[in-house]
């Protein structure tokens, strides 16, 4: 007898198997998108702690930048010196601000590239903005012969942040002067088109290879180096420039049409519409001796910074921490309190803030110092009742120029009038 063969089958075995594909799909997209969460946290993290181990660094870097360069100041304020002291006096100088140049740099990138940067912004001649950056760089342009061609009308106005839009070019001249040979020539120009300015940097040098074209704003983007070239950089100047242009509503494109055959860097910004933003300067009177509080932790630091006080024709009354300082300041009269902001026992910000708590103390105008040179850090300061923020290494002759102001004067007036 025949065997017979049942056909009796299972109801839509591809439907069972379809569906638990679709699961496990559904389960591994999941799976997948708590990944890339996690990472992205991780990253926004990483971002953080990179941050801010940039800030500390270029800090503590900054802290003994100060002291070396008010010593080197007071080597060239001494009494007949010679060609030789001048000489060291010179070299110091100009590593100390090529040093704090790379620091600025590196924590720009970071504020840039994490949206922290702010802009103070004023309608701005755009010509005076250019030769300030050419005056950063002039020296190297003259050290290397290389030949500066310009061509930058007057009229033409932005509305920009002069320091921070002065510094996006001189970034772009520094990296024409960097990339050209000795005896190279560079060129600025300046038009207006369509109602935006026009800026163009050109030069005649190295050039650049189509891959190096297509990253050059990254961070840490350098091209081929000379092998005779001394010099190096952190290569953050462009990206820097980028972002600076950028945050003016401003753009920047680069081009070559290959290595040795020279770059270009056009940036095109808004026109101001409004009124010209130039002003005369007023004329200025003799400096006037202030009552100083200094409180510095750092000997040197406070040491050479308040001789150079004292030959401007201050008086000077020195702390060196934060307790001793705001304890100076509660039982003694000063006219500008010049603070550093990491002290030991009491920092700057609480010293200010006690300091304008205590009934019957005041000191008209303060002035932080600090390694620091975060935007928030700066808005901290203010917030906390400090007048001006103050980076080191110190600009000494700005910081003397703001010690002995107008602005400071009628801060005093008015202190002495509510009294």
């Amino acid at each position: 007898m025949a065997k017979q063969h049942s056909t009796t089958e299972s109801p839509l075995p591809a439907a069972h198997s379809l569906a638990a594909e679709v699961a496990d799909l559904r389960l591994l997209l999941g799976q997948r998108d708590a990944e890339i969460a996690t990472m992205r946290d991780e990253a926004a993290r990483a971002a953080a702690r990179q941050h801010t181990f940039l800030a500390l660094l270029v800090r503590e870097l900054r802290n003994p930048l100060a002291p070396v360069s008010l010593a080197n100041t007071m080597l060239a304020k001494l009494p007949e010196p010679s060609a030789g002291l001048l000489n060291v006096h010179a070299v110091i100088h100009r590593q100390v601000q090529h040093l704090s140049h790379l620091l600025d740099e590196l924590l720009d990138a970071a504020s840039l590239n994490d949206g922290t940067m702010t802009l103070a912004r004023s309608p701005a001649p755009l010509v005076a903005l250019l030769r300030r950056a050419l005056q950063t760089v002039q020296v190297r342009i003259l050290e290397r012969h290389q030949q500066l061609q310009l061509d930058m009308p007057e009229e033409l106005t932005v509305h920009a942040d002069p320091a921070r839009l002065a510094q996006a070019f001189a970034n772009l001249l520094v990296n024409a002067s960097r990339y050209t040979a000795d005896g190279g020539i560079i060129r600025m120009a300046a038009r207006a088109h369509e109602g935006r300015a026009v800026v163009t940097v050109a030069d005649n040098g190295a050039g650049m290879a189509p891959e190096v074209l297509a990253a050059m704003f990254d961070l840490f983007t350098q091209g081929a180096r000379a092998p005779a070239r001394a010099e190096g950089g952190l290569g953050v100047g462009l990206n820097v420039a980028r972002n600076i242009v950028e945050l003016h509503g401003g753009k920047i494109v680069g081009a070559s049409d290959g290595p040795g055959r020279g770059s270009v860097f056009t940036v095109s910004l808004p026109l101001w519409s409004g009124a010209d933003g130039t002003a005369a300067a007023a004329g200025r009177a003799a400096p006037p001796s202030r009552r100083i509080l200094l409180v510095e932790d750092n000997l040197d630091a406070n040491d050479t910074l308040g001789q150079l006080l004292l030959a401007e024709g201050h008086s000077v009354t020195a702390a060196y921490d934060g307790i001793a300082g705001l304890s100076l300041a509660r039982t003694q009269v000063f006219d500008v309190l010049i603070c550093d902001i990491n002290l030991p026992g009491l920092d700057g910000y609480e010293l200010i803030t006690q300091l304008r708590r205590t009934a019957g103390a005041h000191i008209p105008f303060a002035i932080a110092i600090s390694g620091y040179a975060r935007p928030d850090n700066r808005t901290r300061a203010i917030a906390a009742g400090f007048g001006q923020y103050v980076v080191k290494p110190l600009d000494i002759d700005a910081l003397l120029a703001l010690v002995a102001s107008e602005a400071v004067t009628r801060f005093i007036a008015a202190a002495g009038n509510a009294r």
